[in-house]
C-alpha cells in the first residue's frame, strides 16, 4: 500500500469519527436550545446568529436542501418561537428570516457552554495548534468551491 495512500486512508476514518462524534454533539445542542429542536436545525440557528436575517431560498442553498425540506426546518423554529419571518424591505414580495430574542438568548446559552468544551478540551495544545487546526480545516471546507 503506497504511502500517500495510508495517509488518506488515516484522515478518513478520523474524519468519520469526528463526524459521528459532530451530529451526536449537534443533536445534544439542538435539545439544550429547546427540547423538540431537530439536530439539523441547530445549524439554521448558528447560520442566523452569524449572518443575520436572510430569505429561506439563500439559507437552503447555503445548506443544500431543497426549499421545500428548509420550509419544514423554518415552520418547526417558527413553532418553537425561535425564528420569525419579516418582509424584505428590498422586495416586499419576500421574507427575511431572524432569530427571535429568545431564539438568540437559547442559542447564545448552548453555544457557550459548547465553546467552554472546546476551552476545556483544548487547554494543553499549544494555540498554534489550534490556529493551524483551523486553518486546515477551513481548507478542507474551502476545497472544492469555485
Amino acid at each position: 500500500m503506497d504511502h500517500e495512500f495510508r495517509e488518506i486512508l488515516a484522515l478518513e476514518r478520523e474524519l468519520a469519527v469526528f463526524l459521528r462524534r459532530a451530529r451526536a454533539s449537534s443533536g445534544e445542542m439542538a435539545r439544550e436550545v429547546h427540547p423538540e429542536l431537530e439536530p439539523a436545525a441547530y445549524g439554521l440557528l448558528v447560520r442566523l446568529e452569524e449572518s443575520g436575517a436572510q430569505r429561506a431560498t439563500e439559507l437552503a442553498a447555503y445548506f443544500g436542501v431543497g426549499k421545500a425540506t428548509m420550509s419544514r426546518q423554518l415552520r418547526a423554529l417558527e413553532e418553537l418561537g425561535l425564528v420569525v419571518r419579516e418582509p424584505d424591505p428590498a422586495d416586499g414580495r419576500a421574507s427575511l428570516v431572524r432569530l427571535t430574542e429568545e431564539g438568540l438568548t437559547r442559542f447564545r446559552a448552548v453555544r457557550k457552554a459548547r465553546r467552554d468544551r472546546y476551552v476545556r478540551k483544548l487547554a494543553d495544545w499549544d494555540r498554534g495548534e489550534v490556529a493551524e487546526l483551523a486553518r486546515l480545516l477551513q481548507q478542507l471546507n474551502t476545497a472544492d468551491e469555485g
